[in-house]
């Protein structure tokens, strides 16, 4: 049975009156379900420049995945708290911009769904189809929208949660020299993984060397980290992927991310959460999501740094060749 309100759209609005003139809110969309009004929130901090390098944090594409709202929400909150002490993040955000989409789809968080109210996976919801198979139903069906993984109908436009989520990305980082994004997810498999492009395709993807110089960065300053980087191609491929799509609409260096947080470990430690859909992508137990909610913080700032300083790591030249060629050899085998 859904709560009388949804937990995480309040702490939303309370992180947003809290965050006050250093917040800067829109509100792209609104979902109207059980006659209840459900604003979808975009909110943005730091220097508004198209200049600066930025960074996007995304939550809430499916709904049963509420740990990924959970874990941009907590990071939103050390961020408003730092604020009022931390002239360092004051500094940081004089020359680089930070966008939140927290909770992109509140309908079917609502409906404990992973698709949108309308029956439609956002995540296979871009005009974009895969060069190579998929696999079946799972890489995005067409059939019906009462089957799972429903990519929308043939021709009809995005869905508005979907679209909600390109302009805010063709606004605030796709015109940027330098831009990142985070999409924060769970259910797939027993490690944290951070996925890369391309999901359409096998076929690595131009700014190859960059993602292979940041994922160096990180092991190197922090060699005991727990996250498999990986193109999301190497698991499996489907059908009308956002991030392919956006970067794909790129002219500059945007390095989409997801991070897919395995879910599978915390049904190990507890097997009755596989009778329960919400409790199969979500931590449940208190001491668990709080070390889920501890554990992320890291990435996330690592990235705030790595986008600020991006022109201290971008390979360039020779040095370019070098990881483009390391990164096929560790990710594509070649």
């Amino acid at each position: 049975m859904p709560e009388k309100n949804l937990p995480e759209l309040i702490t939303l609005k309370r992180l947003i009156d809290e965050g006050g003139k250093h917040l800067e809110v829109a509100t792209p969309h609104t979902v109207a379900i059980d006659g209840r009004q459900f604003p979808v929130y975009t909110i943005a901090l730091g220097n508004p420049s198209p200049d600066v390098p930025a960074l996007g944090f995304f939550g809430g594409i499916h709904g049963l995945e509420r740990i990924g709202t959970q874990v941009v929400l907590s990071f939103m909150e050390s961020l408003l708290a730092r604020l009022r002490w931390d002239s360092t993040l004051h500094q940081q955000l004089e020359s680089m911009r930070l966008v939140f989409m927290p909770l992109v789809n509140p309908g079917g968080m609502w409906q404990a769904t992973r698709c949108n109210p309308q029956g439609v996976d956002l995540m296979r919801n871009a005009p974009l189809s895969a060069v190579e198979k998929v696999p079946f139903m799972l890489g995005g069906q067409t059939f019906s929208h009462h089957l799972p993984w429903y990519r929308g109908a043939r021709g009809a436009p995005m869905q508005p949660e979907a679209e909600a989520v390109c302009e805010v990305v063709r606004r605030e980082l796709l015109p940027r020299q330098f831009s990142m994004a985070l999409d924060c997810h769970s259910g797939f498999g027993l490690r944290d993984r951070v996925w890369f492009p391309h999901a359409h395709t096998a076929t690595p993807i131009p700014h190859l060397a960059d993602i292979g110089a940041l994922e160096e960065l990180f092991s190197q300053s922090y060699p005991n980290h727990n996250y498999v980087f990986e193109p999301q191609s190497r698991q499996y491929r489907t059908h009308g992927d956002l991030w392919d799509y956006l970067y794909l609409n790129g002219q500059n260096v945007f390095l989409p991310l997801t991070l897919e947080m395995g879910s599978w470990l915390w049904v190990k430690k507890n097997p009755r959460q596989i009778f329960d859909r919400i409790a199969m992508f979500n931590p449940t137990a208190r001491h668990r999501l709080q070390r889920v909610l501890r554990r992320h913080l890291i990435l996330f700032d690592f990235l705030m740094r790595a986008a600020n300083s991006h022109g201290r790591w971008l390979p360039e030249g020779m040095a370019r060749t070098v990881q483009h060629r390391r990164a096929l050899t560790q990710w594509y085998h070649t």
